[in-house]
C-alpha cells in the first residue's frame, strides 16, 4: 500500500483525459481499503474501470483504484446459482465466466465497460436485461465509519441507470462485492431486432447464452468504438422518458421518431435519433467528437481535455432541446461536478 502523489489517471479512464491527482493509492483488501480510509483527508475517490466518468479538471485530493478481485459460487438453489464477484473484477470477464459455467442471465450484458462494482451502482442494461432483474446483495464499506453492510434489491432503490449509490448514499461506501442471481435453465431474451438479425447472420441452429453472448458482442463491435483506440465512455446520454400525448405531438412533426412505450403513460425516446437529427452523428471539434457511428457515443481523439467534451454535450443538450422541447440527461458522471 503506496500512497504516490501527483499521479496522471490518464490510462485509468476510457476516455483517455489526462487529469492529475494530487494523491493516488490502490487496494486490494479491505484492510488496505479501511487504512487508506483513515488516512484520507477529505472525501476520496474512488476508481473502478474509469469507464462511465469524465474528468473535467485535476482531482485536488486521493484517488483510491479498486483492485479486490476473486470470484466464488457461494450457494445454489432449484432454480439459481448465487455468484459473488469482487467489485474490482472486470465486468465482461466476470459474463465471460459465468456464461463459460452456465451461469444464465447476463448474456446480453456482454462487453459493457467497466468492473463489476460499478454495475450495481448504474444498474447497468443492454438490450434488454439490466443488473436489478439478476442481482441478489452487495456489500459496502461505509467511508467515515469503515462498517461493511449489506445491501438487498430493495434496499439498492434501483431505476433507470440509478441506485441509492448515486442519489442518498453519493460517495458515503465503497462497493467491496456483489452477488447475482443467476439462472440454471435460461430465459433467453432476444427482443431486440439487432439481436434477432445478428444471430440469423451467424446462422445459429440451437439458442443459447454463448450465442446471444457473441451476438451482442458483434454488435456492440460493430457500432461503438473500442476505447483502447479511441477515447470513450459508451452511451453518454440517457434515453429520456416523456408523456405520451407529449410522444404524439412529436410523432406529428417527425412522423419517423423513435419511441418504446414505458408503462401505460410514458414513452422512451431514442437519444441517439434526437442527437443525430440535430447533426450531431460524426461532427468533430479539435479532438472532441460525436462518434460517427453511434451518435450516443461522444469521443476524445486524441488530445482533448475534458472540458471539451463537457462543452460539447452541453452544446448537444441545447440543440435537442431546442429542435424537439425534450431535455436529454448525462449518463456518465462529471468529476469533478461541474456546476
Amino acid at each position: 500500500m503506496h500512497i504516490q502523489e501527483n499521479f496522471s489517471l490518464r490510462p485509468l479512464n476510457t476516455f483517455g483525459i489526462d487529469v492529475i491527482a494530487k494523491q493516488f493509492a490502490s487496494f486490494s483488501t479491505i484492510d488496505e481499503l479501511k487504512k487508506l480510509l483513515q488516512l484520507a483527508k477529505g472525501q476520496p475517490l474512488i476508481l473502478g474501470g474509469g469507464s462511465n466518468m469524465l474528468f473535467t479538471d485535476n482531482i485536488d485530493g486521493i484517488v483510491l483504484k479498486n483492485e479486490l478481485k476473486g470470484i466464488e459460487l457461494v450457494k445454489e438453489d432449484d432454480e439459481c446459482y448465487y455468484v459473488k464477484a469482487a467489485a474490482g473484477e472486470n465486468w465482461h470477464s466476470f459474463v465471460l465466466h459465468c456464461i463459460h459455467n452456465n451461469y444464465a442471465g447476463i448474456e446480453n450484458l456482454s462487453l459493457i465497460p467497466g468492473n463489476v462494482g460499478a454495475s450495481p451502482m448504474q444498474n447497468i442494461g443492454a438490450y434488454g436485461v439490466e443488473i436489478k432483474d439478476v442481482f441478489h446483495e452487495l456489500e459496502a464499506i461505509h467511508v467515515k465509519e469503515l462498517s461493511i453492510e449489506k445491501f438487498t434489491l430493495n434496499d439498492c432503490a434501483f431505476g433507470y441507470r440509478e441506485s441509492v449509490f448515486k442519489r442518498k448514499y453519493k460517495d458515503q461506501f465503497v462497493i467491496s462485492n456483489v452477488t447475482y442471481r443467476l439462472r440454471k435453465q435460461p430465459k433467453l431474451n432476444t427482443t431486440y431486432g439487432a439481436i434477432e438479425q445478428e444471430l440469423e447472420k451467424m446462422q445459429v441452429k440451437e439458442l443459447s447464452i454463448q450465442a446471444i453472448s457473441q451476438a451482442v458482442i458483434n454488435i456492440r463491435s460493430s457500432k461503438l468504438p473500442d476505447p483502447k483506440v479511441i477515447g470513450n465512455a459508451g452511451s453518454f446520454f440517457k434515453n429520456p422518458e416523456i408523456g405520451n400525448g407529449q410522444f404524439q405531438q412529436l410523432k406529428a412533426v417527425f412522423p419517423n421518431i423513435v419511441g418504446y412505450a414505458v408503462g401505460h403513460d410514458k414513452t422512451k425516446l431514442a437519444a441517439g435519433w434526437l442527437i443525430e437529427q440535430c447533426g450531431w452523428k460524426g461532427y468533430r471539434d479539435g479532438d472532441a467528437g460525436c462518434h460517427a457511428k453511434q451518435a450516443l457515443v461522444l469521443v476524445n481523439y486524441g488530445k482533448a481535455k475534458g472540458r471539451d467534451i463537457y462543452n460539447l454535450s452541453q452544446k448537444i443538450l441545447d440543440s435537442v432541446k431546442k429542435k424537439f422541447g425534450v431535455t436529454l440527461e448525462r449518463e456518465v458522471n462529471m468529476l469533478p461536478v461541474v456546476l
